[in-house]
């Protein structure tokens, strides 16, 4: 039994955190921090978490005087503080599993330029390994530090990685991504009070956003993105276009799919011809860690030469496979356990 620590365990995915570690067969979790609720239980701020642990909070500071009683210490503290501290961090456990933005860029210069600040631990930013399964497993199975991408991030890069690898893309990738209001987090400012983000459709990044970085960097395409929050309150769903390769079909673009996820657990191929979810809707995706990605493929109107284009679909929970799921499942891979274990909430229908 692994004993767990999870920093900055109030907000919303620390929370997620402390739901799928506390259902977990195979670990315990022996402290949470929170400076703001350091004594009080955690189901005060996670009250779904009721009758599920006694577990109360400590202190950020008390992480380094219990740092002999965990194996695994999870980071979900807020970006550009992280990387303050990583040096201390990871003197504290064996595995450190972080769910900042801090370490998901390679570059510094790159990583300055997106969060418009110099990185205070740049040597340190190529001893992570990144925290998506998918591509990284073999990796994850003997790494000690993993970073665990950003929610947009992480649906770009499962619906578009697989077309790149194929060298079925032509050009630049442009990323329509949409999310709710639980990305801002749970201290997001007056901005998203229910009465400014209720029916508002609010493009708070047109150009620029950080996750854009992260889908370049995985991809190793031009990539421009834009963000977009909606009214839901969980949910990522990415409209990635691109040109197509000459040449290439809508069937391409399907095999590719297939075969980049064939007996992946948590991501499904979903582009069909009829239905109410005949493609990736992260509705029902909610509480689970699953990633869907689908695809419709326009061929050329007139003048062939304008080619062929495709939409690439991917739709997931922002705060389960778009963060605190996926750093689980990174846990599950780098211990040699089933991918699964934890994280077998399908979802709701209907939500």
């Amino acid at each position: 039994m692994l004993r767990i620590a999870v920093a900055g365990a109030s907000g919303y995915i620390g929370g997620e955190l402390l739901r799928l570690l506390i259902g977990h067969p195979r670990v315990e979790v022996v402290l949470a921090t929170s400076d703001t609720f350091a004594g009080r239980r955690v189901d005060g701020p996670h009250p779904n978490l009721r009758g599920r642990t006694d577990l109360t909070f400590a202190a950020h500071d008390l992480l380094p005087a219990a740092s002999g009683d965990y194996d695994v210490l999870f980071l979900a503290l807020p970006h550009k503080r992280t990387m303050q501290r990583m040096a201390e961090y990871l003197e504290l456990a064996d595995t450190v599993i972080d769910l900042s933005g801090d370490f998901r860029l390679h570059d510094p210069e790159v990583f300055a330029r997106y969060y418009e600040t110099d990185h205070t631990a740049p040597a340190l930013l190529a001893t992570f390994t990144t925290g998506l399964p998918e591509w990284h497993r073999d990796e994850l199975r003997g790494s000690n530090r993993i970073s665990v991408p950003g929610c947009m991030a992480t649906a770009g890069i499962l619906t578009v990685r697989p077309l790149a690898e194929a060298g079925l893309i032509e050009g630049p990738v442009e990323v329509d991504a949409r999310t709710g209001s639980s990305g801002s987090g749970v201290s997001a400012g007056p901005a998203n009070l229910h009465a400014e983000r209720s029916g508002a459709m609010r493009v708070f990044a047109p150009a620029g956003h950080r996750h854009e970085a992260e889908i370049a960097q995985a991809t190793g395409l031009p990539v421009r993105m834009t963000a977009t929050g909606v009214e839901a309150v969980r949910g990522v769903q990415v409209l990635c276009r691109v040109r197509l390769a000459d040449g290439t079909h809508a069937s391409d673009v399907r095999a590719a799919l297939r075969k980049a996820y064939a007996g992946e657990p948590f991501v499904r191929v979903v582009a069909h011809k009829r239905g109410a979810y005949r493609l990736p809707e992260p509705k029902i995706l909610a509480g689970s860690n699953f990633c869907d990605v689908g695809f419709a493929v326009t061929e050329p109107a007139g003048d062939p030469a304008d080619g062929t284009h495709a939409t690439l679909i991917g739709a997931l929970d922002n705060l389960v496979k778009g963060g605190s799921g996926n750093a689980v499942q990174c846990l599950n891979v780098r211990f040699g356990w089933p991918e699964e274990t934890g994280l077998e909430f399908p979802g709701l229908h209907p939500n």
